[in-house]
């Protein structure tokens, strides 16, 4: 998952892609190269240097406001970009140490920071006399990339709102800000709702492996808590043999933040709902889906029905499968329950497969999956990483350099392990965009692994995984900070596409030379090639009913945004999703949108994971055929793809790399593939 700073989906969706677009080549004022310096060893300092940017900022679009004179890119463009340097570090700061920071007092001010930051987007992008501005430069004459820049700054700001009435421009701006302390809170909510269930008696974790077991003992009333942090609730449901305790801690898990955030996410999607249409929009889900690859809603409609209807067979054989195998345990079972699935499924994967997860897990020691990473990213694209000693916000973050032939290109922060008050799952957040001659790209990895206590300590392969991917989307930032615009730094391209390099990324776990760089265990043995073919052979089964259950997620996204909130049942309209699409049936008494941030931060837009998987399928091909660590594939997929940024439409870029336009083949082809069944 790829967090950039998120306020509002207004100003996400809307002007946050306005202001970013507002860079340029070069100014005169220049810019740390550490975004996290020692202005954060204390809640006053850090105070003072926020509200500082702040004026900073607001001083720049004053004199933005009033200008005067000819209105071309070095008056107009150069000091609004200016203008988005300063905000959007400081913006970035403020998300990352809203979720991350160990400090109460600096959570808050963050937040309020956060809150300041958007009230004055939401003034620049609704400030007519900045708009008018920007019409009137003749960018006719510009290079491509500043006629692409004016464009979608323009576009953005009729998005916005800017050209409605007065009435409207107020009310626009009030929802914003209302916005902002609604997507904060249900994050909040979230965040701080650790759940737990208690177990008496070491039998209860039969099934799971000994260092989890030795990681829970009893304590000194004899009780066993397990909670809803990753580290306890992944291998718990995968391995515990006890299915009560397996669905207690699902439920737990499932109605984290509820039912607080029941009402936040309900008026979310009203006061989004009215925003768009004071914009003009039939709804939300019209505007959101607007500037990304998909376009329109009914391509969303369309997408999620055909990819559904395509892995329903081979979902229902492998539904079948797990019940056959749930029934030699219970034999009057007649249906499998979602907190099943997952032990099920690592079942048929140790039996049919010969796959056998627990084993597989020792291979995996975090400190060893970590620098392996470092060591496959650096052999794929040719750099270097080195330790970068800076301050950090946590005594467990570990900071590091890119280097590239001799040359830092970019610094990023590893924030990995859980703690109390901290983002619960796992993302990407760019911290600072990258110019040309200006600035270094710098980023954050924020995760829950295992391994706070000891490097030693085991994590799953799909938590490996899971590195492997936000380390690609940390890759993707940071190799595309070298350019002109800070508009097409980072990620910056559409939401639909965000996803795809990471996840095409996910392959190189699963190749028996790749990964052998990440596994090896504690005798120093690296994984055996025959355990990989093993795991090869089993990954693909459960894609059926992967799909169908990604689609209930898709489907869920869209739908409470296509409609009228106001008369939105979201547990009926949820629970029906599920019924509809999934082959697993809602569990009774659970309330998962209470703690799906997707709904907030993704909004009508989660079928980008699945959408994404279409692109990725189809970018894999070329490595497929040429080679996986092929150093002239890497580097054009370096070149097109990941350096490129927002510097052209996604499509472009994808046909940049192939050689031709996107397509789905792949992605049916990996539907149809039937042989693991």
């Amino acid at each position: 998952m790829k967090l950039s700073v998120v306020f509002s989906a207004s100003v996400a969706a809307g002007f946050a892609a306005m202001i970013s677009a507002c860079s340029t080549q070069s100014v005169s004022q220049e810019v740390s190269i550490a975004p996290i310096s020692e202005i954060e060893t204390s809640p006053e300092s850090y105070k003072a240097n926020a509200e500082q940017e702040l004026i900073n900022s607001s001083e720049i679009f004053q004199t933005l406001e009033l200008l005067d004179g000819p209105k071309t890119a070095e008056s107009v463009l150069v000091p609004l970009n200016e203008l988005e340097l300063i905000l959007s570090k400081s913006a970035s700061k403020a998300s990352l140490f809203y979720n991350v920071h160990p400090s109460q007092e600096i959570r808050d001010i963050a937040e309020n920071q956060q809150k300041e930051i958007t009230k004055l987007y939401n003034e620049i992008s609704l400030s007519r006399p900045l708009y008018e501005t920007c019409k009137a430069v003749d960018a006719s004459k510009a290079d491509t990339l500043t006629q692409r820049y004016l464009e979608h700054t323009l576009r953005d700001f009729r998005r916005s709102g800017v050209d409605q009435s007065d009435d409207v421009l107020a009310r626009i701006k009030e929802l914003n800000n209302e916005l902002t302390e609604l997507s904060q809170g249900f994050s909040m909510n979230v965040r701080q709702d650790v759940r737990s269930i208690t177990l008496t008696s070491t039998n209860e974790l039969a099934g799971l492996p000994e260092d989890y077991i030795a990681a829970h003992m009893p304590d000194e009333n004899g009780e066993i808590k397990i909670t809803t942090d990753y580290p306890d609730y992944i291998p718990f449901s995968r391995y515990a043999e006890n299915d009560a305790a397996r669905l207690a801690l699902y439920k737990e898990f499932k109605n984290r933040a509820y039912p607080v955030n029941e009402k936040v996410l309900k008026d979310i999607l009203i006061k989004r709902n009215e925003l768009a249409q004071l914009i003009g929009y039939k709804n939300y889900a019209e505007f959101v889906t607007e500037t990304k690859m998909v376009k329109d809603v009914s391509t969303v409609h369309k997408f999620i029905d055909e990819a559904a209807e395509g892995a329903l067979p081979r979902a229902e054989k492998e539904h079948a499968i797990l019940l056959a195998r749930l029934q030699q345990i219970d034999p009057a079972a007649t249906e499998v329950g979602d907190w099943q699935k997952t032990y099920l499924e690592q079942l048929i994967r140790k039996e049919r497969f010969k796959v056998d997860a627990k084993k597989i897990r020792s291979y995996f020691q975090f400190g060893h999956v970590r620098d392996g990473i470092f060591e496959l990213t650096s052999a794929l694209y040719g750099v270097e990483f080195r330790k970068w000693d800076t301050p950090v916000w946590d005594p467990a973050v570990k900071a590091y350099e890119l280097v590239d032939d001799g040359n830092v290109i970019g610094r990023f922060y590893l924030d990995l392990h859980p703690r109390d008050n901290k983002y619960k799952h796992a993302a990407h957040f760019d911290l600072q965009g990258g110019m040309t001659d200006r600035q270094l790209p710098v980023s954050a990895l924020v995760c829950n692994f295992p391994g706070k206590d000891s490097e030693d300590e085991l994590m799953e392969h799909a938590q490996v995984e899971t590195f492997l991917h936000e380390f690609g989307h940390l890759l993707h930032h940071l190799f595309s900070g070298n350019q002109e615009w800070i508009r097409f730094s980072g990620i910056a391209t559409e939401l639909d596409f965000v996803e795809a390099p990471s996840q095409m990324l996910e392959e190189w776990v699963w190749n028996a030379d790749t990964l052998k760089m990440l596994a090896m265990n504690k005798d120093g043995e690296t994984i055996p090639p025959d355990m990989v073919k093993s795991m090869v052979a089993a990954k693909e089964f459960g894609t059926g009913l992967f799909v169908t259950h990604q689609m209930f997620y898709a489907a869920t996204s869209i739908g409470i945004y296509d409609c009228d909130p106001a008369n939105l049942n979201l547990s009926t309209t949820m629970n029906g999703l599920q019924d509809q699409y999934s082959m697993f049936k809602h569990v009774p008494d659970t309330h998962m949108y209470a703690n799906f941030g997707h709904l907030v931060g993704y909004s009508a837009m989660y079928c980008t994971y699945m959408w994404s998987q279409v692109i990725a399928k189809d970018l894999y091909t070329r490595f497929d055929q040429e080679g996986m660590m092929n150093p002239k594939t890497a580097n054009d997929y370096r070149t097109y793809i990941l350096g490129a940024g927002g510097s052209k439409d996604a499509a472009d870029l994808v046909a940049d790399f192939l050689g031709r336009p996107y397509s789905f083949e792949p992605f049916a082809d990996w539907l149809n593939d039937t042989a693991a069944e």
